[in-house]
């Protein structure tokens, strides 16, 4: 948690303040304006108090009319005006100018109450599992964890396993000799040996193979590795993060995921909701990427209307923040007006698979659940396959599942076929 100093005049104009950086993780603290301070505290003042701000300061002013931002420059500090309507866009807006790097962008009381679960699950050398659906910040809350960590003066690599090449995924993670396969021209140290000392995060790990699976799991029971081509495991001190956008343990029930592996890594679990579940996280993030795709340097700085946050908050967001900061740079560019409006929101509905009726078949020995499931996912590959041409990319996209899972599936398919 990083701590804030209010001044007490701006505490007494504006209440709601406090309340709402409290819920982005922040530890406030009202304080008078002329009070001594640490040379790197932060202060966040009345634009009256000018005379007691540096230039790490951010200094806001009520007004009647269209809300500004002027951003800190030589030497003076932050300055952001607004009126009522615009004060909770505002708020989250203070919150963002103050936020560290390390910290992810929150404002809504249950995301501030898991960050501080965070926080304590980051001072231990635990293995962590994140679970969350695609675009709920699963890496920025690994980053958090390394941060808060004793490891931070130590590597932080974020590696994702459906990116990972199949053939190489052993000799990638756990390094390789030279000479150990074709092409292997040099040694390899590795992604585990890279990290040593610090953090290693494997994003999707459910796409790991079963066989890999397993040498992850001596990796982490051991505190070694078996580089390829390699005879004597190498000692390695790394806190391993892992997640997945998809339920670890129905992967395990549905045997494509170890078990074992899985107690492994779930010592310490998080689960990220959905961004529609966090309301008071949109204005957070929507200030936090509105920041990040304007250049302040060149234009002013653009605000949401009411009505368009109000609209932001009310949609479902089906793909959470990657959706968002598309919906967002999309409004930038192709607003009417100086603000962005509701008008300016072009929000899609979820896609919807394509349902199609198949005929009933009534078969000669009962039907086990878990077969009908099976045969339903294998029906949705073939018409995906059908309706893409035969391309395996394109049909992976349309399935929403990786290549590598379309590929086991496929495989699948031609086993019962040759049975």
């Amino acid at each position: 948690m990083s701590s804030l100093d209010v001044s007490q005049r701006v505490c007494a104009l504006v209440p709601g303040l406090q309340h709402w950086l409290e819920n982005a993780f922040f530890a406030v603290r009202a304080v008078d304006a002329a009070s001594p301070r640490d040379r790197d505290d932060r202060r966040v003042l009345l634009a009256s108090e000018i005379a007691h701000a540096t230039h790490r300061d951010i200094l806001i002013n009520l007004i009647d009319g269209a809300p500004s931002l002027v951003p800190a420059a030589n030497g003076l500090p932050a300055r952001v005006a607004f009126g009522l309507e615009d004060m909770g866009f505002a708020f989250a807006l203070i919150a963002e100018l103050a936020r560290p790097d390390v910290i992810p962008a929150v404002g809504d009381s249950a995301s501030a109450r898991l960050m501080t679960l965070a926080g304590r699950v980051a001072r231990s050398d635990a293995t962590v599992l994140i679970q969350g659906d695609t675009g709920t910040g699963k890496e920025g809350m690994a980053r958090f964890l390394h941060a808060q960590s004793g490891r931070i003066s130590r590597d932080f690599i974020a590696v994702n396993c459906a990116a990972l090449p199949e053939t190489m995924m052993e000799a990638m993670l756990f390094g390789h000799k030279k000479g150990s396969f074709t092409g292997a021209a040099n040694a390899s140290e590795g992604l585990f040996l890279a990290a040593d000392g610090g953090t290693l995060f494997l994003d999707e790990i459910a796409e790991l193979p079963l066989a890999l699976q397993a040498k992850l799991l001596r990796a982490l029971q051991e505190g070694e590795v078996l580089p390829v081509g390699a005879t004597h495991p190498v000692p390695v001190n790394v806190r391993v993060i892992a997640a997945c956008n998809r339920n670890l343990a129905d992967e395990c029930a549905a045997g494509r995921f170890r078990e074992d592996l899985y107690w492994r890594l779930n010592v310490m679990p998080l689960e990220l909701r959905p961004l529609a579940e966090r309301p008071g996280d949109i204005a957070a993030i929507a200030a936090a990427m509105l920041l990040r795709h304007q250049d302040l340097a060149k234009d002013a700085f653009v605000w949401p209307t009411p009505q368009a946050l109000a609209k932001l908050e009310d949609h479902a967001w089906p793909g959470n923040a990657r959706e968002l900061g598309n919906v967002l740079q999309r409004a930038l560019v192709l607003r009417d007006g100086a603000r962005i409006d509701a008008d300016d929101l072009h929000l899609a509905a979820a896609p919807q698979p394509v349902r199609r009726s198949a005929p009933i078949l009534v078969p000669d020995e009962p039907i086990r659940l878990r077969d009908v499931a099976r045969m339903s996912k294998l029906e949705a590959i073939r018409l995906a396959l059908r309706e893409t041409d035969g391309h395996r990319a394109a049909a992976a996209r349309k399935l929403g599942i990786s290549e590598r899972t379309l590929r086991y599936r496929l495989a699948e398919m031609r086993e019962l076929a040759a049975a």
